[in-house]
């Protein structure tokens, strides 16, 4: 989708329904939301170890900027900055694009979308997808991979974070926000490999205490 200057161009009139529902869903709860999210990475050390990882990798390949896409409210994004990486983020919704940028004002937030970033071809060093491809439908989610390949730079690396489906197949749920699915670890390796992406690590959490579902994580390198 183009931006220009965090506004939205005339392309949202004729995005796909589910990302306007996403975005009209994520908006109507972006206050609560935030308050939910905040403070979130502190008690999940192993999902803040492949974070690590991932801004470890960046750095020691040559550094570059790194794109948060859905970015929500902003905390990963700051996350990001913290561990040494140019990060800027992106979301859908313009209430959360609001509300990163009133908490981080030194960083850059504009509103877009996954499946047609606002930037050039080769232009990132990494990409963060963190819980945020969930609400793509299953058929969708192919072309999302070959848009993340299109922006990353040769040998770029790319961190997802998504619902595990346990062994099963794709399966929808009911997030708490809109309608999310959950993949089999296996499943979305494959397809990002078929787009050209290189497996590094995969890391399965077994959910915790308020958490329903397993979580799974991706690193993976263009190429």
């Amino acid at each position: 989708m183009a931006v220009l200057n965090g506004i939205q161009s005339s392309a949202m009139t004729h995005a796909p329904t589910y990302l306007a529902e996403t975005a009209q869903a994520y908006d109507a709860i972006a206050v609560i939301y935030e308050e939910f999210v905040n403070g979130s990475l502190d008690r999940l050390p192993l999902d803040r170890a492949m974070v690590a990882s991932f801004a470890d990798i960046v750095r020691t390949t040559g550094g570059g900027p790194v794109a948060e896409v859905g970015c929500g409210p902003g905390y990963m994004t700051a996350h990001l900055r913290d561990l040494g990486l140019d990060a800027h983020g992106m979301d859908l919704s313009p209430t959360m694009i609001d509300l990163a940028r009133a908490a981080y004002p030194d960083l850059r937030f504009h509103v877009g979308s996954m499946d047609a970033l606002d930037l050039a071809d080769g232009e990132l060093a990494g990409l963060v997808s963190w819980y945020s491809v969930i609400h793509t439908p299953p058929q969708e989610l192919p072309s999302y991979f070959t848009e993340f390949q299109r922006v990353l730079a040769p040998g770029g690396h790319l961190l997802l974070g998504f619902f595990e489906s346990e062994g099963g197949p794709v399966v929808a749920f009911d997030h708490r926000v809109t309608t999310a699915y959950r993949w089999p670890i296996d499943e979305l390796a494959e397809l990002a490999r078929e787009a050209g992406f290189t497996e590094l690590a995969r890391m399965l959490r077994e959910p915790l205490e308020d958490e329903r579902f397993r979580r799974g994580h991706l690193l993976m390198r263009k190429g």
